[in-house]
């Protein structure tokens, strides 16, 4: 009988042993050991659980085995065997059919993404590319004044945002909208559009760890050089953006090629204290002034 200080080591040295990778919620494998711990146990994953000298019955502990056996054979991240992820200090389903929460985004939210916002009551925010609905419901509860619209294309993706939603009850404060891109939007205008869209390439997704391969390549890859809707949504934004209005959009390690692509925007790529990087923000004015040549590296594309 082990304690779950016992367990928590032992599953950290196996997962190790067994070369995992860590990105999808934790970035080693003593936090990924008491994730799983946690989970097994039904503790709360924010810090406050102090049992660790506690026995893990014979079902725990076959559970705990269990779940760790399928880490390692399979290369699942956890996330999806517990069905449950953590962003922005809140709770998520997950599954399959949508990524894993895990984006800097989430250090920008409880600040009201200032200085740059100012929150107006009535004001409006867009959530592009939700997925499960992490980003937008994150927004919501931070940021209760905001209306949010949560955009994806996949249907199986929004069943899982509308879960996530109705966790939260938040059904009259975000509303989810299937769309490819703004083609469904209208004409409503948002203070703060942001985005976490697909944007690893085609030859950098070979060449990522076995667990990405558990997730919808949908969300993760987008053409040759991962571009193709970051640009879409660069030009089409100023449509969609309240003048006083702002766009953050997360394009990871695509942030070099995007600046070769277009030298001359004046992005402001954005800092973070706990880590991360390749998210860049932009006014209503400087997306204007970027539209030409956001057209025309579209416009090259058309003819490759």
């Amino acid at each position: 009988m082990k304690t779950a200080n016992e367990w928590l080591e032992y599953c950290a040295e196996q997962m190790v042993r067994n070369d995992l990778f860590f990105g999808h919620g934790t970035d080693n494998a003593q936090d990924e050991a008491a994730w799983m711990v946690l989970h097994v146990l039904g503790a709360p994953m924010d810090g406050r659980f102090d049992q660790w000298d506690r026995i893990l019955d014979d079902i725990e502990s076959m559970e705990l085995l269990g779940l760790l056996g399928k880490r390692i054979e399979e290369r699942t991240p956890l996330a999806y065997l517990t069905g449950e992820a953590r962003f922005c200090g809140l709770d998520f389903k997950v599954t399959s059919d949508v990524l894993i929460p895990r984006s800097p985004l989430a250090e920008l939210i409880p600040e009201q993404f200032s200085p740059w916002l100012t929150v107006r009551p009535g004001a409006r925010a867009l959530d592009m590319c939700t997925g499960g609905a992490c980003i937008a419901i994150a927004i919501s509860m931070h940021m209760p004044e905001l209306s949010v619209d949560a955009v994806d294309i996949s249907s199986a993706a929004l069943k899982v945002a509308q879960m996530n939603v109705e966790r939260y009850q938040l059904n009259d404060k975000v509303k989810l909208i299937q769309s490819d891109l703004f083609d469904a939007i209208g004409d409503k205008k948002y203070e703060l559009i942001v985005s976490n869209p697909p944007y690893v390439s085609e030859d950098v997704f070979r060449r990522l760890p076995a667990e990405y391969r558990a997730e919808p390549s949908g969300g993760l890859v987008c053409g040759e050089d991962g571009l193709d809707i970051v640009l879409k949504i660069l030009d089409a934004s100023p449509n969609y953006l309240e003048k006083s209005g702002i766009l953050i959009v997360e394009v990871g390690e695509s942030a070099e090629t995007l600046v070769e692509l277009l030298p001359r925007v004046s992005f402001l790529w954005l800092d973070f204290c706990n880590g991360g990087d390749g998210i860049f923000l932009l006014e209503y004015d400087q997306l204007i002034a970027a539209q030409a040549d956001v057209r025309a590296v579209l416009e090259q594309r058309k003819h490759v």
